[in-house]
């Protein structure tokens, strides 16, 4: 059990440890960031097969059937990295970084 799990005193709390990531995916020849937050929750039970979630913070395939990449797991890296494998399923179809309005 990790220090940060003693401090929850109610279950209900659902106290959770969060990790921040980035990736680039090369898509066109350009860069698209996608920022990944990994939420590290204290297991309720014996089953610990979904410790780990990761979410993107941007949405694929936009136009047809938006999706938000996500991943799961017993660990950091096995949550980190179907998260990952899900931001290359779909195209990223929203505005590039650099067509903003000023």
């Amino acid at each position: 059990m990790a220090d940060w799990e003693l401090a929850q005193s109610h279950p209900g709390e659902q106290l959770s440890h969060l990790q921040f990531f980035s990736m680039k995916k090369q898509q066109g020849g350009r860069e698209i960031e996608f920022r990944i937050v990994v939420r590290e929750c204290i297991p309720q039970g014996i089953d610990q097969s979904m410790r780990f979630v990761a979410q993107a913070d941007k949405q694929t395939n936009q136009s047809t059937a938006p999706y938000t990449p996500t991943g799961w797991g017993s660990t950091l890296a096995k949550a980190l990295s179907e998260c990952m494998h899900a931001i290359h399923r779909f195209p990223y179809e929203g505005p590039w970084p650099d067509d903003a309005p000023v």
